[in-house]
């Protein structure tokens, strides 16, 4: 069943590229940033080298941005004024997790996105307005099964309503419905409008799934909970101002997580409202280099805990390099483009901290993880990487996955647990517009001493993948 599901989705990926965007240029390098050449903002002969082209390009989720040089693979194409463009990354899995006491487990799954987005110049002077609309959809409520897969130590949202201990949950199948407004206020000022009714608001770094230093890794951060779990959020207002290459954004939106009821737009228990507010500061000093600051109030995230509020604060560092020939330039009629490189290499440091905010402040508890995500791509097709995390743990942890909760349970911090993650993919062509990369990724955990008892000192997991791309 599962199989059927997963090579479903592949097939889904592909006859979502329609007939117009199969015929995206073949010799036009993949970039961060495709722009229509009638439009200063949009001129597709030169990727973006600026944060004010990053984020005219909305190759991620919410507002958020990676650093201009990033590569990001897409099908593309014009049709009547509009730029279209399409992303998507499948992996079909097999994980086993061990540790002592039988915790852990088995799985076959796929974890999944597809991401089709249109552009186009609009407003009193279309040469400076842009609209965006973005949706991204994901088939995982359909491809991991019993509502997680396993994950040793990982936290968060629940599952039958009980609480998922040792598994993450899956994403919901709309992931971001979203219109995005850009206005150039001057050469170097852009304002920018996010409404979305499920999207992502102002909060960390880019997520897990659409970062490239994670690209190639099919399971979730331990530290998601702590660091970007707010990506898929339901009423969503965004707006930003950039100056060159700095940026300010302030966010409304609605704090509790998605439900269980992962097909549709489910109210949580207290409705759909913006109840929750954050702020972030970007700041991209060069093509290469970005990094942002975030802090957020979040009310009732976690439907267990219904009483209680959170403060969210991120910081990160993204750091991203093109390795390879694409300093060399060949001439195209009507204009000279750089090669793509033959490689890249983009590594991200984070830190993620909630603080609960109960109504009595004497039970509130804090909680970090910190985060460093390294991924070399070289030779084109070969890609190696390494996640290293250290990540705060709670006592539900102590509790047998899949129990309820008990009567008057209290969560609390109980330690760290540090990952040590490391694998290797290759890209292979099969398809046309897909790449095909077999892969395996290996973990180790050191285990703090409150939780010993539970699951050894170093437990480990093994996935062995295929990855699907879409690319041109």
């Amino acid at each position: 069943m599962h199989r059927t599901l997963s090579a479903a989705l592949v097939a889904a990926a592909l006859s979502s590229a329609s007939p117009a965007l199969a015929q995206a240029k073949p010799d036009m390098p993949d970039m961060p940033g495709m722009k229509m050449s009638s439009s200063p903002q949009m001129d597709m002969a030169n990727p973006p080298t600026t944060l004010i082209d990053v984020e005219l390009a909305h190759t991620t989720s919410g507002t958020s941005v990676q650093p201009a040089s990033t590569p990001i693979p897409m099908l593309m194409s014009d049709y009547k004024g509009w730029m279209l463009m399409l992303h998507g990354t499948a992996f079909v899995a097999d994980t086993q997790q061990q540790a002592q006491n039988h915790r852990g487990g088995n799985r076959f799954f796929s974890t999944n996105w597809i991401m089709p987005m249109a552009m186009r110049q609009l407003g009193p002077n279309a040469k400076y307005g842009q609209l965006t609309l973005r949706t991204m959809f994901s088939l995982e409520p359909a491809t991991i099964s019993s509502r997680q897969y396993p994950e040793l130590f990982q936290q968060g949202e629940t599952a039958f309503s009980k609480p998922i201990i040792d598994g993450q949950h899956p994403h919901d199948f709309f992931m971001e419905v979203a219109a995005l407004y850009d206005l150039r206020l001057g050469e170097r000022t852009l304002l920018s409008f996010y409404a979305a009714p499920v999207g992502d608001p102002a909060i960390g770094p880019t997520a897990y799934p659409h970062r490239q230093s994670a690209s190639e890794d099919p399971i979730a951060a331990l530290g998601h909970h702590q660091q970007d779990s707010t990506h898929i959020a339901f009423n969503v207002l965004t707006g930003g101002i950039t100056w060159r290459w700095l940026r300010f954004e302030e966010s409304g939106f609605h704090g509790a997580e998605p439900t269980e009821q992962r097909w549709g737009f489910q109210p949580s228990p207290n409705g759909l409202a913006i109840d929750s507010y954050s702020s972030r500061i970007t700041f991209s000093p060069a093509p290469n280099w970005t990094s942002q600051y975030s802090i957020a109030h979040i009310t009732s995230p976690e439907a267990l805990y219904p009483l209680e509020n959170q403060q969210r604060q991120t910081a990160s560092i993204m750091y991203n390099r093109p390795i390879g020939a694409h300093n060399d330039t060949t001439s195209m009629p009507g204009m000279d483009m750089a090669m793509p490189a033959t490689g890249n290499w983009s590594t991200t440091l984070l830190w993620g901290r909630t603080k609960s905010l109960p109504q009595n402040e004497n039970d509130s508890s804090i909680e970090n993880s910190y985060l460093l995500e390294s991924l070399l791509n070289f030779r084109t097709r070969n890609y190696i990487w390494t996640r290293i995390e250290n990540a705060g743990r709670s006592n539900e942890l102590l509790l047998p996955p899949g129990s309820p909760l008990p009567p008057n349970f209290t969560e609390s911090p109980i330690g760290h647990v540090a990952a040590y993650s490391f694998g290797y993919d290759r890209d292979y062509r099969f398809i046309p517009h897909l790449l095909t990369a077999p892969g395996a990724q290996f973990t180790t955990y050191t285990t703090p001493s409150a939780l010993v008892s539970t699951y050894g000192h170093h437990p480990w997991g093994v996935v062995l993948f295929v990855r699907f791309r879409i690319t041109k």
